[in-house]
């Protein structure tokens, strides 16, 4: 049985969703939320396998990798579902392709809700076709010198020598990295990269 948490910040939404799944005979319902800490708190406390979150709730900040860590407690299984606009946002945490994460439109039908939901809990990852689609028409995030920078040093090029080539102070360079770490929601400057070329921005 997959015991399964459904959080929306619409109750008439959020209740649907729970009729779906609960029609299934393998998936259970197990607590219906409003509120993405409560998620966090569920899940880590075991009170269920899945958990299916509207993105909303999450905030314009918390949806980059450090963001989702927060409220999603390491080694649990997420399906996020978004509108098509959010594609952009979200085109970092899709190129990761982390095991047992999801990512569906809201327009999703009800058989492949719940089939993702299967696939998740598996430990496999789920991305919508229509999400990739809209992130790689989208525009990217980082500025055109934001995408130099990461691109010299891509190229192994330190930060004295960025600087030097760009006519810009080192502490500016390493500026632009920071910047560029926190929209690609990486880790490190290498991951960031991994990131930005892996949604197509570099």
């Amino acid at each position: 049985m997959i015991r399964t948490l459904v959080a929306h910040h619409r109750a008439l939404d959020r209740g649907a969703l729970a009729f779906v799944l609960s029609a299934e005979d393998d998936i259970e319902v197990v607590a219906e939320l409003d509120r993405v800490e409560d998620v966090a708190s569920a899940l880590a406390n075991g009170h269920g396998d899945v958990a299916v979150v509207d993105v909303e709730l999450f905030g314009p900040d918390g949806l980059t990798a450090v963001g989702l860590a927060r409220h999603l407690p390491e080694g649990h299984h997420a399906l996020l579902l978004a509108d098509v606009r959010q594609a952009a946002t979200l085109a970092p945490l899709m190129a990761r392709r982390s095991t047992g994460l999801g990512f569906l439109t809201k327009n999703t039908p009800p058989e492949q809700l719940v089939a993702s939901v299967r696939r998740v809990a598996a430990g496999e990852p789920v991305i919508d076709p229509e999400l990739v689609l809209a992130a790689t028409a989208a525009r990217s995030p980082l500025t055109p010198r934001e995408t130099e920078v990461l691109a010299m040093a891509a190229a192994g090029g330190p930060v004295a020598e960025i600087a030097a080539q760009l006519s810009l102070a080192p502490g500016t360079v390493r500026n632009h990295l920071s910047r560029v770490i926190a929209k690609t929601g990486g880790r490190t400057r290498i991951e960031a990269l991994r990131i930005a070329q892996k949604a197509g921005w570099v």
